[in-house]
């Protein structure tokens, strides 16, 4: 018997990921749904829980290249216990909760810690270790569409359980799918095949984390790649957190808001295939500039447009094409700069900086409906960040092939004259 996996064990790997994303993302962006039962019940006010909210989304972020320094170092499957672990008991916690601090340490920071720990950075960094460059930009796509999936069916499948058995129990419903997905974390743990160990002991080189991030944070076009992701956090957790209460401003039924936010999960997962495709054949910072600046014309269309629950609908269809389609190409701008030894740090990192936006948006559109009850200065400042977004990602370098590609190619090189 040889070490050499199945041509289509990438597959596998990438639909395992993809799965606990699912449930790990799809329960953070429901959480808009329980803003009102928990004001309803809490009596803390819209203010005080778009705080909590808005922690949340700063510690979902912080925690990822914490998260993924200790993938890269202990391997990813104990992390995902961790995390899993982490979001079902802050969910389990939440209902205990009535006070802001109380409310922000379990919302905010425990179950957040748990959201970001099974997400993004340590999901597709742990596929990207194991994987030969070829499947890396479409697995990466399998993986973002797999959190589209989760949102899709979580959304309504939620607002059903908020309906029928209340928000307490809705938050216990999805305390036990997480526990369910568990098992997932055993398949990714696995250790990587004989020929991606050889090509991650190639691609470390000898540097060191400290070494590689201290060079990153020189690096002008990894900066603003964080400046691009920066005002993509602000954009969706803008919406996930207040979308909701903009379906309320404008009179519609609440299903309004759980049907948008599936519709955004359900065009997302096209999207997102998409991009993990164009990603192999396109220059990333190329898709990320047409991405934001989509986002930007989408906005100022939904402004110019009457609030109905069609053109919620509409504009949750043209949000979701672009709604995580951002990650895949970002991903890859990174592993081009700085290889995929580290990737889940380093894009952790750009996760942070997405985070920080996040918690702006959660909160500044809190503050927003507390003051004016109205969101439409958020809408304005939401249209100029895309735009920004577009700009500041059209003079990043990015190289035509990455570091783990001419290291290969220099080992082969080397080979062949010895």
């Amino acid at each position: 018997m040889t070490g050499t996996p199945h041509p289509n064990h990438w597959i596998r790997l990438a639909l395992a990921a993809a799965a606990v994303l699912a449930v790990t993302l799809g329960t953070r962006l429901s959480l808009g749904l329980f803003v009102s039962p928990l004001n309803t019940a809490t009596g803390l006010g819209i203010a005080s829980i778009s705080l909590a909210m808005a922690v949340n989304q700063f510690v979902w972020g912080a925690i990822q290249p914490v998260a993924g320094a200790v993938a890269d170092r202990y391997g990813p499957g104990r992390v995902l216990v961790a995390a899993l672990i982490l979001q079902a008991v802050g969910l389990l916690l939440t209902p205990l909760m009535h006070s802001t601090p109380g409310l922000s340490l379990v919302l905010g920071v425990l179950m957040a810690a748990g959201t970001g720990s099974g997400a993004f950075s340590v999901l597709i960094g742990a596929i990207a270790q194991r994987l030969p460059p070829q499947h890396r930009g479409m697995s990466a796509g399998i993986i973002n569409a797999g959190g589209s999936v989760g949102q899709f069916l979580f959304a309504p499948l939620v607002q059903g359980l908020i309906l029928f058995s209340g928000w307490v129990g809705a938050l216990c419903g999805l305390a036990f799918i997480t526990l369910c997905a568990l098992p997932l974390a055993r398949i990714l743990k696995r250790p990587a095949s004989i020929t991606s160990a050889r090509m991650h002991a190639a691609e470390q080189g000898g540097e060191r984390l400290s070494s590689v991030l201290r060079t990153a944070l020189r690096d002008r076009s990894y900066l603003l790649l964080h400046a691009g992701f920066f005002t993509c956090g602000f954009h969706i957790a803008f919406l996930v957190t207040h979308l909701p209460g903009e379906v309320s401003l404008c009179v519609l039924p609440a299903g309004v808001a759980s049907g948008s936010l599936a519709v955004i999960g359900l065009f997302n997962i096209l999207g997102s295939l998409t991009a993990g495709w164009l990603v192999q054949h396109l220059r990333s910072k190329l898709i990320l500039v047409w991405l934001y600046g989509a986002r930007a014309a989408m906005v100022l269309l939904f402004l110019a447009s009457p609030r109905t629950s069609a053109s919620f609908y509409l504009f949750a269809a043209g949000l979701g094409a672009t709604w995580l389609a951002t990650v895949p190409p970002t991903a890859g701008v990174v592993s081009k700069l700085f290889g995929n030894r580290y990737l889940s740090t380093l894009f952790g990192l750009t996760l942070l900086s997405h985070q920080i936006g996040g918690f702006l948006g959660a909160w500044l559109g809190g503050l927003a409906l507390a003051r004016w009850n109205s969101l439409t200065p958020m809408w304005w400042a939401d249209m100029g960040l895309a735009a920004f977004a577009a700009l500041v990602n059209l003079p990043i370098r990015e190289p035509e092939i990455g570091r783990v590609e001419n290291i290969s190619a220099q080992t082969a090189l080397t080979t062949s004259k010895s």
